[in-house]
């Protein structure tokens, strides 16, 4: 500094002692500095007063020589001091010098300027106000300071920043919130539990409303929730916890969709502290907000169900994903499905909505297309929506999108499988008509789950399958192009109602067979749906063997009995794998005789009273028809034994293998079962019951002396009379409308001339599989 220059109205005295390396001395020159300046107050000199906080700041606070500035800041505040409640007049040239020296490399001075600030923010109160924002930026660079005694310095300025502010009525929160949110992702944990002790502050004031604010340093919170300090993450804990007991007072004041985006991000976080807040955030806004959540029903879905699969690791996420899911399920309502008349396609398609931004997201997860369900900081998910706009409008494309990513994914849990086919079984009953447009994406990934290890996730696909191939909007006029119409047309047709343009379904029955009156009306997709399953088992041996019997009992149960295995008889039929049409037949027939869900089924074929049993009996029949011993069987379920002798008459020209001897053994073993009471009763009346005793013992001939052998041989020689000649024959269901047996009968030949012409080409290949009888 130049000695010789002029700092008038600062005496050289206080010039000289300004710049002095001693402290004691700066502050001797202070106290005369503020003797100065009183004076010039006490004379309204204005001009004099500026004159000399120009100087402080230029040649002084601003200088090359570290102790010229330590005076320079003494001496400032020393004129706030005089100035008294005047400072604020002159505010900005105080204040502004001392910032820039916060930034200064001396440790000694970045404090100097902090004793300086806080003498100056002492003084004017209240009116540091206007300059809150460039004091809350240096103060939060010194938050972070290396040096212990700067910190406790800035530590007491911020405190009584925090008294002027908490007592103060005129804070611009509006000016403030972009440097927040500015400051809020800072790395430092001292800056971040600076930033956050300020908005705990700011949140206590009454007059400041940061609720309206909230969306705008939401991220910036869950972003210092997983801080690695432990004291840190209690803060914003707590902060948290403030501003969700504040959205709990006032709904309807909070602009939930404009934080839905920022949820579902921090939903998907390793961090389990952070995950578990943003999940207990997100059911809060789920039950809160209501329908205004439905538009983002799919990213919600996407954070959601992954973590119901959790182990008791994580139960406390797992139980509140479980209650979001749950809540927003209860938001799906039958006012969300189209009206009765859909829109055209073209229309839909033209229509925006919410989901279409997560849609393309999550379907552009890769170049193959698939999913990707982790989410980058500040990516916005969604298209914010109005939450205003009533009514809300549910989209379900992507949230289909979604559940079908999900339930595609082999790798996710059990439970999650489950929630996704419990969402589409409640989409199918709430909303039937908007879901049928995707069912057809929807169909392939329902039946490959049929392959699943858990039986509940099975039974709930299940669910979801039998109700699309009973709803009623799942009806169209139209054939499916992949079932042809030879597979849809036969003599002994499972009829599947279509509707007709106007008035109740059509069912045309001079194709084929009615329904029975009790039978619930199918739609299009039930034949799709049995020719699809009947394909998978073909496909899937293993399916068949393991999950077989329990697929189609479970859908004895939620369907209806007699249209499955009508159906299935039906295009069986049509089988031209003829081994795999042996090996069904005899797995359904298993299923007939032996499960207690076709109780009813087996007694509507048991009399054969009336034209649908007939009807019901004849389409088995014919399919049954590929497996020699399973017809047999149905012969003696219906108590045409007559015709079950005229069969067995025939297996003299069959080839005999082990295959067929052991079924003939299960045969008799299951006349022993309850289930065939009343055929062993009947061997009371031998009268009456002719052709029975003759069947019995065609089957005993058939067999060698085995334990089989014994058990039939034996049960024939407790009937009262030692031989059946003699006996009047009864009518055969005299009392029935009658069946031409010789049809059936021939076409038995036929099917078995098929099955033998089949046997000898395969045989003639060496196939090992072919086991014959070695005489």
């Amino acid at each position: 500094m130049n000695p010789e220059k002029d700092f008038a109205p600062l005496t050289p005295n206080i010039v000289r002692a300004l710049n002095d390396k001693l402290y004691e001395k700066r502050k001797v020159a202070a106290l005369e500095i503020e003797k100065l300046v009183r004076e010039f107050v006490a004379q309204n000199n204005t001009m004099q007063i500026k004159h000399v906080i120009q100087t402080l700041s230029q040649e002084f606070a601003l200088s090359q020589h570290p102790h010229s500035r330590k005076g320079g800041l003494i001496g400032l505040a020393a004129c706030s001091i005089a100035l008294g409640k005047d400072s604020g007049l002159y505010l900005k040239e105080l204040i502004e010098p001392v910032l820039t020296c916060f930034n200064d490399a001396d440790s000694r001075l970045r404090y100097y300027a902090c004793e300086a600030l806080y003498n100056i923010v002492k003084v004017a109160r209240g009116a540091v106000l206007p300059h809150f924002n460039v004091l809350f930026d240096g103060l939060s660079k010194l938050a972070a300071d290396p040096d212990p005694n700067v910190k406790s310095g800035s530590e007491l300025l911020d405190r009584l920043l925090k008294d002027i502010v908490t007592e103060s009525s005129k804070f611009d929160l509006v000016g403030f919130i972009p440097l927040l949110r500015e400051r809020i992702y800072s790395n430092n944990q001292y800056a971040r539990q600076f930033i956050i002790s300020w908005i705990l502050v700011l949140e206590s004031v009454p007059d400041i409303n940061l609720l309206d604010y909230l969306p705008e340093i939401l991220d910036g919170l869950f972003q210092i929730l997983g801080d690695n300090g432990k004291e840190i993450r209690k803060m914003c804990e707590v902060v948290l916890g403030e501003f969700l007991k504040e959205i709990k007072k006032n709904p309807s004041s909070v602009k939930f969709a404009e934080m839905a985006n920022i949820l579902v991000i921090h939903c998907q976080t390793t961090d389990d502290l952070i995950q578990l807040t943003a999940m207990c955030w997100m059911r809060e806004f789920i039950q809160l907000a209501g329908r205004v959540m439905l538009p983002y029903s799919s990213g919600i879905l996407t954070a959601v169900l992954p973590c119901l699969a959790y182990d008791d690791r994580k139960k406390s996420i797992k139980e509140v994903a479980n209650v979001c899911n749950q809540s927003l399920m209860k938001l799906v309502t039958p006012e969300d499905d189209e009206p009765d008349e859909p829109k055209p396609a073209l229309q839909r398609q033209a229509e925006p909505h919410p989901d279409d931004t997560l849609a393309k997201q999550e379907g552009a997860g890769g170049p193959d297309g698939s999913c990707d369900s982790s989410f980058g900081s500040g990516i916005s998910v969604f298209t914010p929506a109005s939450t205003e706009r009533a009514p809300v409008t549910l989209h379900l494309d992507g949230i289909v999108q979604v559940l079908n990513c999900h339930l595609s994914d082999m790798t996710i849990g059990m439970m999650t499988r489950i929630a996704v086919l419990k969402w589409l079984y409640h989409l199918y009953i709430k909303t039937p008509r908007k879901m049928f447009r995707h069912t057809d994406s929807l169909f392939p990934i329902l039946l490959q789950t049929l392959s699943d290890e858990s039986d509940e996730v099975v039974l709930k696909d299940l669910e979801v399958l039998a109700e699309i191939a009973s709803s009623p909007a799942g009806q169209t006029d139209d054939t499916d192009p992949l079932d042809g119409p030879d597979l849809r047309l036969s003599h002994s047709e499972l009829q599947v109602p279509t509707p007709g343009r106007a008035g109740p379904p059509i069912t045309p029955g001079t194709k084929g067979l009615e329904c029975s009156p009790s039978t619930p009306t199918m739609n299009s997709y039930f034949y799709k749906f049995m020719i699809n399953l009947l394909k998978r088992f073909s496909s899937e041996r293993k399916l068949l063997e393991v999950r077989g019997p329990f697929i189609i009992r479970s859908l004895c149960l939620l369907l209806n009995a007699e249209n499955i295995f009508h159906s299935m008889a039906d295009i069986l039929l049509r089988e031209e794998d003829l081994k795999f049409a042996s090996t069904m037949v005899h797995a359904l027939n298993t299923i007939l005789l032996t499960s207690t869900e076709l109780f009813q089924l087996r007694n509507q074929l048991k009399d054969l009273k009336t034209l649908e049993s007939q009807n019901l009996f004849c389409c088995l029949y014919r399919s049954w028809c590929h497996n020699p011993v399973t017809t047999v069987s149905l012969c003696f379920l219906t108590q045409n034994y007559q015709h079950a002798y005229d069969l067995i008459q025939k297996f003299g020209d069959l080839e005999v293998t082990v295959d067929f001897l052991t079924e003939v053994d299960k045969l008799v073993q299951l006349i022993e079962c309850p289930i065939f009471t009343y055929l062993r009763l009947q061997l009371l009346d031998v009268k009456n019951n002719p052709y029975l005793i003759k069947a019995l013992y065609g089957l005993l001939m058939l067999l060698p002396q085995s334990s089989a052998f014994q058990l039939l041989s034996h049960r024939l020689q407790l009937r009262p009379c030692p031989t059946p000649e003699g006996a009047a024959p009864k009518s055969q269901k005299a009392d029935t409308p009658s069946i031409d047996y010789a049809e059936l009968l021939q076409h038995f030949e036929k099917v078995q001339n098929k099955h033998l012409e089949v046997r000898h080409q395969r045989t003639g290949r060496g196939d090992p599989l072919d086991r014959r009888v070695v005489l």
